[in-house]
């Protein structure tokens, strides 16, 4: 069975704002929100880029049945893992096990503030796979002593653990991230249709869901649909491994000089036609992804939220 769910974009939405969008959510059907965990929006244009944890406190007072989490969290340098492990344990009582934890090996964009140096993808892997296992060993209860290769905790103990251990769903664009989700995850975050990195995770043993966001962009029509997402989201058409190595929104937006109307536009279909957004559904689905959520990139979410109810729901019932 497929679940839809909606983004909350950190990235270019106050606080209150998201806060607003999740009930939102919630009472137009949706079966799950991902909210952004960054430090920095991608440019300025976005705009913003709260404290993720305080917003999800506000969420889970002000919704009563939608799943949240977290797409995705960096658990390696910015915020030590055993913060994190008591900011999720924290959560998780208050959605009442409606929270899902997403982690990932995070962008120099969010991760460098500290000073610490932007470690290469192999040890940023072998960070989180640390990482995680500090977390789930303070979710027990029990008081953890850690040194491990990155990380150390000492006397630690959660006096308000997890009921139930949430969900971790981990991140992975290539063979190795792919690998370490089947082995230490409970799910899996893509970010294209492409049905060799799910092969690669089921061989590997990878279970429960996979999740991935597509991008939309709803409008009245699709000229100002396209000139939206080029002023707003350049950044999705910013190609390979500059995505994870430049450290500020100035570096983002000196690239999206270089990133032209169409070349932010292609994999996100523009304007009020249901069709493309279904056929990009479709494409998800195909390469065996089981819970997907709209991001509808700029300010006009209200008007996302139309088409969702009146065209775009019925159209994936549809498509069964």
């Amino acid at each position: 069975m497929v679940s839809y769910g909606y983004t909350l974009s950190s990235e270019e939405h106050a606080p209150t704002d998201l806060v607003r969008n999740a009930g939102r959510a919630e009472d137009e059907g949706f079966d799950f929100v991902s909210i952004s965990d960054h430090f920095h929006p991608w440019v300025s244009a976005q705009g913003h880029s709260p404290f993720v944890w305080s917003v999800l406190g506000a969420i889970a007072a002000s919704t009563d049945r939608i799943e949240v989490g977290v797409g995705v969290t960096c658990p390696i340098m910015r915020v030590h893992p055993a913060v994190l492990a008591q900011a999720t344990a924290t959560t998780s009582l208050l959605f009442g096990g409606r929270f899902f934890f997403g982690v990932g090996t995070g962008e120099a964009l969010n991760e460098h503030i500290l000073g610490d140096r932007w470690p290469a993808p192999d040890v940023r892997l072998e960070m989180l796979e640390e990482a995680v296992e500090v977390i789930r060993s303070l979710w027990s209860g029990e008081t953890v002593d850690h040194r491990g290769e990155f990380y150390e905790v000492e006397n630690a103990k959660l006096f308000d653990p997890p009921a139930d251990a949430p969900p971790i769903v981990v991140s992975g664009f290539g063979p190795k991230a792919v690998h370490l989700a089947a082995r230490i995850g409970d799910g899996y975050w893509g970010v294209s249709p492409e049905r060799e990195l799910l092969d690669q995770y089921e061989a590997a043993g990878g279970r429960g869901g996979r999740y991935a966001q597509v991008d939309v962009c709803w409008a009245e029509d699709a000229a100002t649909a396209r000139r939206v997402v080029h002023e707003v989201w350049p950044n999705g058409g910013i190609p390979g491994q500059l995505s994870q190595d430049l450290p500020t929104w100035t570096h983002f937006e000196q690239a999206a000089t270089m990133v032209t109307e169409e070349e932010a536009t292609k994999s996100t279909p523009c304007g009020p036609d249901v069709e493309p957004v279904v056929e990009s559904v479709r494409q998800y689905l195909d390469a065996g992804y089981d819970h997907l959520y709209f991001h509808q990139v700029g300010p006009d979410q209200d008007g996302f939220f139309r088409f969702w109810s009146d065209k775009l729901q019925p159209a994936l019932k549809d498509l069964g």
